[in-house]
Parts: structure tokens; C-alpha cells; sequence
């Protein structure tokens, strides 16, 4: 078996994993190590051939793939080694990890430090329960549009699409461009699972029609899907008798929500959030294992990849600040989720980091809600209130607490973010 020492093996080389290699040897990690097991870094990025990449981080519109690219290129001058083909088959709690390839067999990984970006996957038929026949032609947004933007094969020409998530939204509008004709989005929620932007310019502007408070309840067909039944559903999301039509189709795209993938996480046993499915993660990214950082999608389900990016940059430079003995040590403040708060990521704050730098807090809202404030409380005093026009389940809400914003000494107390109407106080 071969052996091999870094300072830093990054698992997965999509957005996140390209931004915290990069950033980690710039912050000074001497040997860093990108593992992937596609053939091609950049991971669902090259697939992703519409544009509106880039626009918070470079101010300009990037296709996924001219996004990838600027970090390829970033990995290459800085010179990260990169491991494609190569499946990790294991992270140990002393940092090595177990991979295999068909040139070199297995491989013994010793590494100063990991970094997990392994990025999440999308629920298919069997996470939503569909009743019917098991016909061909019901597949997820993602696969389609790997079908269509890479493989050059339409899978279907008349579209039922199931769930309102970006992807769903993005193919909705790919297909009609390719000649296809989609009935409709069926969202079971009352409001979108999408951006805004992706619900007006890829159906709004195509005259495609969104469902509210609509599910598929039956798909038709013994070889290839047929027909679907939707229906309305009420309150508690069920299905309202009496409100179910028929709708021929010969392809139902999944558009039904991301899975974080976390199954090596799991196995390393690493403390996950139960409502975001990823890492319980600190500010500077590092997991419940000292020295195993974790970013991106594997850690929250983002919408903007400009996110993943700032996120993943904050693992590489923890993790060469760890390889480096540079770590923040005293104590750390955890975060929590107030009223109206479903999760915030990082879950834990060194006071040291916080005394000195800008620290971003995601977090995501349980119900839509307009003319609100976010609030920050620690001790129950409030440390910041930032106004919101419109906050949304599908749209993350990033907090800066600036450098020296909490009270002096706030050791065994919790930093709680909620959302407040206008004009109450939390």
C-alpha cells in the first residue's frame, strides 16, 4: 500500500474543496493534497452551464464552469496536488485516511490536518414516497441536467417536475430551450423552495406554471411513465380528495431537496447537527474531531456558491493555522436558533477570533416573512439588529458581528439569533 504524508488532504474537489485547498496553502500549509473521485476537479460546477456565478464574490455573471475554472487555476499556481479517480474510503479520527484508485490500489493518507467537502446529493423517489408503478423516466434535476448539459441526451420531451429547488427551477427552462414542453412545478409548500431570481427567469419569463400547495400523489405507466396524478394538499400537507388530475407526461423530475453527504463523516464519528444533516462545525470550520474541518454543502445546504467559497476559505486557513500550531485557543461561545430560526452555522465561536476579526453567522428562516429584523442576543442583551425587507425558508441570511461587538466577558452563555417583526423586540 502506498503511503503518503501531507499537511493537508482536502476530500472533494467541487467549490468548496477547491477554495479550502487553495486557501490553505496560501495561508501557508506546505503540502496539500485535493482528492476527488471524478476524473475532472470542479465537480457539480461543470455541469452547471447557465450563468450567475461569481456575481457577490467577482461582481461579474460566470457560467459554473468559468467559476471552477478561476480556482483550477488558482490550485495550479499555488501548487495543490490533486488525486482524481480517487475514492476515499475512510477518515480516521487520527487523520489518515484510507483511499483506493485503479493506477495505485489502495492508499494510506497521513495528513496534519483533513478538510471534508464532499459536498450533498439529491433526494430521489424513494426519500418522497410516490405511490404507482416503478416505470423508467421519474430521475432527479441534477442527473437531468448532467444528461443534457454533458452527455448531450434529452431524457424525456413532456415534463411533470416535482418541487420547486433552484436545479428544478434551472432545468425547467433548459428543457424548453431544448423543445421540450413542461406542464408545471408542483411545490407541496405553500411558497417556494427556489431563489427568486430562478422562479422569475426560468418560468416566469417561459410562462411555465408554478403550483403552490400541490404534490404528485400517483405515477402511471409500466415501462415509462405515462401520466402522473397531482393534488392539491391542505394545512398539514396532505392531499385534499377531490382535487386530483391526470397529467400525461413521459418524464417526473425530483427537484425535492439536498441531502449533506456525510456518510465518512458518520463513520468518523463526528457530532452532526440533526437539522442540517452536516458537521456541528466552529468559526474556523473545524469539527467535533480536532484537526478534521469541514465546508460547503457537506456542512449546510447553501444557494449561492459564492457562499461555499467564504465558507470553504475559513477551513483551509484553520486548517493551515492548525498545521501550523497557530490554532485560537480559550473559550468559545455556541450559537443558537431563536424564534423563527430553523439552524446557524458556525456552531461555535472562539471569543478570541471574535475580539479581532469579522465573524459571519448563516442561518436560514423557518417561514417567510416581510418588514423584519435578525437579532443577536447574548445573556439576552442584544448585540445586533439588522433589518431584512423580506427574509425566506429558500434563501440563506448571513449576520457580520463586527470584531469586539460582544460584551467583555460572555463565557458559558450562548449568542442566539431570532426574527423579529418590526417593531417587537425578541
Amino acid at each position: 500500500m502506498r503511503k503518503i504524508q501531507c499537511d493537508v488532504a482536502v476530500v472533494g474537489a467541487g467549490p468548496a474543496g477547491l477554495a479550502a485547498a487553495g486557501r490553505a496553502k496560501a495561508a501557508g500549509a506546505g503540502r496539500v493534497l485535493l482528492i476527488d473521485r471524478d476524473r475532472e476537479l470542479g465537480g457539480i460546477l461543470q455541469q452547471c452551464i447557465h450563468n450567475g456565478f461569481g456575481l457577490h464574490l467577482f461582481g461579474e455573471e460566470l457560467t459554473g464552469p468559468e467559476y471552477a475554472h478561476k480556482f483550477i487555476a488558482e490550485n495550479q499556481e499555488a501548487g495543490v496536488e490533486v488525486l482524481l479517480n480517487t475514492m476515499v474510503l475512510q477518515v480516521r479520527p487520527d487523520r489518515h485516511l484510507y483511499a483506493m484508485n485503479r493506477r495505485e490500489g489502495m492508499l494510506d493518507i497521513a495528513a496534519g490536518a483533513v478538510v471534508l467537502a464532499m459536498g450533498c446529493r439529491e433526494r430521489n423517489r424513494g426519500a418522497v414516497t410516490i405511490p404507482g408503478t416503478r416505470p423508467a423516466g421519474v430521475i432527479t434535476a441534477g442527473t437531468a441536467q448532467r444528461f443534457v448539459n454533458m452527455e448531450g441526451f434529452m431524457p424525456g420531451r413532456h415534463i411533470v417536475i416535482l418541487g420547486s429547488g433552484d436545479i428544478g427551477l434551472i432545468m425547467a427552462r433548459r428543457f424548453t430551450w431544448e423543445g421540450a414542453k413542461v406542464e408545471g412545478v408542483f411545490e407541496i409548500m405553500p411558497y417556494t423552495n427556489g431563489l427568486t431570481r430562478n422562479v422569475v427567469q426560468c418560468l416566469h419569463d417561459y410562462d411555465i406554471p408554478l403550483h403552490l400547495n400541490h404534490t404528485v400523489v400517483e405515477i402511471h405507466g409500466r415501462e415509462r411513465v405515462e401520466a402522473v396524478t397531482v393534488a392539491k394538499v391542505d394545512e398539514k400537507l396532505q392531499p385534499i380528495p377531490g382535487t386530483e388530475r391526470r397529467i400525461p407526461c413521459d418524464t417526473l423530475l425530483l427537484s425535492v431537496g439536498l441531502i449533506p453527504e456525510n456518510e465518512l463523516s458518520r463513520d468518523a464519528r463526528i457530532e452532526l447537527d440533526p437539522v442540517t444533516g452536516g458537521p456541528v462545525v466552529s468559526d474556523e470550520m473545524e469539527t467535533s474531531l480536532p484537526g478534521i474541518f469541514a465546508c460547503g454543502n457537506v456542512v449546510h445546504v447553501h444557494d449561492l456558491v459564492d457562499n461555499v467559497t467564504r465558507e470553504s476559505r475559513l477551513a483551509g486557513e484553520g486548517a493551515a493555522r492548525l498545521v501550523q500550531g497557530r490554532q485560537p485557543g480559550g473559550p468559545v461561545l455556541a450559537t443558537r436558533a431563536g424564534e423563527g430560526v430553523r439552524y446557524v452555522v458556525p456552531h461555535r465561536l472562539h471569543l478570541a477570533n471574535l475580539a479581532e476579526r469579522e465573524t459571519t453567522l448563516y442561518m436560514r428562516v423557518r417561514e417567510p416573512a416581510e418588514h423584519v429584523r435578525i437579532e443577536a442576543s447574548v445573556g439576552g442583551e442584544r448585540v445586533l439588529s439588522v433589518r431584512e425587507r423580506v427574509v425566506r425558508p429558500a434563501e440563506m441570511v448571513s449576520v457580520k458581528l463586527p470584531p469586539g461587538s460582544l460584551p467583555a466577558d460572555c463565557t458559558g452563555t450562548e449568542l442566539t439569533l431570532s426574527v423579529v417583526k418590526e417593531g417587537e423586540r425578541a
